[in-house]
């Protein structure tokens, strides 16, 4: 399992920037909630742990286990459903051994690693209808366990997933423009659906979460935190109030924002870092992200490029309604901001998903003469 490899094809730049933002990260929650710093601290060095162990593994030989990882992963999910701790209404947690994790966290790199395999030993015959029965069938599993916690937001991203990985493929465009031109319209009607008042599609405060977002005069004891969280990013101007500050007009000082340290974390770097520590925050991003793609066009076969291309858009997607929320730009979700928000389960996993991205980056494809 483990290999030679050539220190010159490591890309510690990808490893500089997660290090940067994780450690900005840290920095945040350490004024948003100080009580949880240490925590965070300690999950950057599992983290850099795991991540350096996996980077030195052969992820396909890794691969061959997909099913036992899969499988392992509904267990904990359904474990979950039958002895998880409820906190604020969601059962979401569980402990094992003195160790409290979420293992919908989990989920995410379990599918990215599953459908890597599953996608990489099918794609002759993948969008034979089979294939894609089986596919959606394996996903909707999960989709199902982590939706009835319940999380919705993490079923929504889940599936966005999903979707990526099946696209990058090789789904056939005519596909992609039949679902396209069928979930367009059932995508309207849902949505003229849930927005009726006797609607029971969703649960009530996910229900009052939309609501609010459309109307927030109207539903002002849901809006307030978004609305606080606008306030907050827009008061930070261009520099910020700084880290720890003492200012009686911070809209964190004067607890206007509840659970900083996660959903909301993006409003404490605007507050106290300013437009620029916001603007650094989202090129750090950006730049994780476009690092995974371009190590994917190196990866040596489909599963390789299918594990850089998931991570990319888990981080992607998540980054992009964090702050979308943060700002109101959409409805308030209860995502967490990728290595910047509070979470151990959260941040490891990344590092995680972020080693075996580095593994593939290990193995570029070798080019033969008449190659390009």
């Amino acid at each position: 399992m483990l290999k030679q490899y050539k220190i010159r094809n490591y890309n510690f730049r990808l490893v500089f920037y997660v290090v940067t933002l994780t450690v900005i990260g840290i920095l945040v929650i350490g004024s948003a909630k100080e009580s949880v710093q240490s925590k965070q601290i300690l999950g950057l060095f599992l983290g850099l742990i795991v991540m350096a162990i996996i980077s030195m593994l052969d992820y396909s030989v890794i691969l061959r286990f997909s099913f036992l990882y899969y499988f392992l992963n509904i267990g904990l999910l359904i474990l979950v459903k039958l002895m998880g701790d409820n906190t604020n209404g969601s059962t979401r947690w569980i402990e094992i051994a003195g160790i409290r994790f979420q293992p919908s966290e989990l989920s995410k790199i379990v599918i990215i690693l599953f459908y890597a395999f599953f996608f990489m030993k099918y794609q002759e015959h993948l969008n034979s209808v089979k294939v894609l029965a089986s596919s959606f069938i394996l996903a909707g599993i999960p989709l199902f366990l982590i939706k009835e916690q319940p999380d919705l937001s993490t079923t929504i991203v889940t599936a966005l997933l999903f979707i990526a990985l099946l696209f990058i493929a090789g789904l056939s465009y005519k596909i992609v423009l039949t679902v396209l031109a069928v979930s367009i319209p059932s995508f309207i009607i849902f949505i003229s659906l849930i927005l009726q008042p006797d609607q029971k599609i969703l649960d009530p405060y996910q229900y009052k979460r939309i609501m609010a977002w459309l109307q927030p005069e109207k539903y002002a004891d849901a809006a307030y935190q978004q609305l606080n969280s606008k306030m907050a990013i827009g008061s930070g101007q261009l520099w910020g109030k700084g880290l720890n500050n003492s200012e009686i007009t911070s809209v964190k000082n004067g607890n206007f924002i509840s659970e900083p340290q996660t959903d909301f974390i993006f409003a404490i770097v605007g507050e106290e870092l300013g437009f620029v520590g916001s603007v650094i925050v989202i090129a750090l991003l950006f730049f994780i992200v476009l690092e995974c793609i371009l190590m994917a066009r190196k990866a040596k076969d489909l599963s390789g490029r299918l594990i850089c291309c998931g991570m990319a858009s888990l981080i992607g997607f998540q980054s992009f309604v964090n702050i979308c929320v943060a700002t109101g730009l959409m409805p308030n979700t209860g995502l967490t901001l990728p290595f910047v928000s509070y979470g151990l389960t959260s941040l490891v996993t990344l590092f995680m998903g972020i080693g075996f991205v580095l593994n593939v980056g290990l193995q570029p494809r070798k080019y033969g003469m008449g190659d390009t």
